[in-house]
């Protein structure tokens, strides 16, 4: 699993590659802390080589959620795989968060 943050447009920008399931979830979630940081921006959670998601990296996707909803920013997934869509449609992904 690999993860790259970047700023683009004043949006903070989180890459995911590869499975993030049990066996990584505690380093990404380590990673994705610069997040938490995010008052002012928006964030989105780019998904295009996410191949996988495990129930701990939906906890972490809705960890990084009420973070950045306690400071008024919003959180959106990107670029997500029709099967990755369909686990989030299933668990009721898709009513709390917002896809562009």
């Amino acid at each position: 699993m690999k993860t790259t943050f970047k700023v683009e447009d004043n949006n903070y920008v989180m890459y995911f590659e590869g499975r993030l399931d049990t066996a990584v979830s505690a380093v990404v979630q380590k990673e994705v802390s610069v997040l938490n940081d995010c008052e002012g921006h928006d964030v989105i959670l780019d998904c295009t080589d996410l191949k996988y998601i495990s129930s701990s990296g939906m906890r972490i996707f809705l960890n990084i959620l009420k973070n950045a909803k306690a400071k008024s920013s919003h959180v959106y997934i990107r670029n997500v795989s029709e099967d990755i869509l369909s686990v989030l449609s299933i668990t009721g992904f898709t009513n709390i968060f917002d896809f562009i």
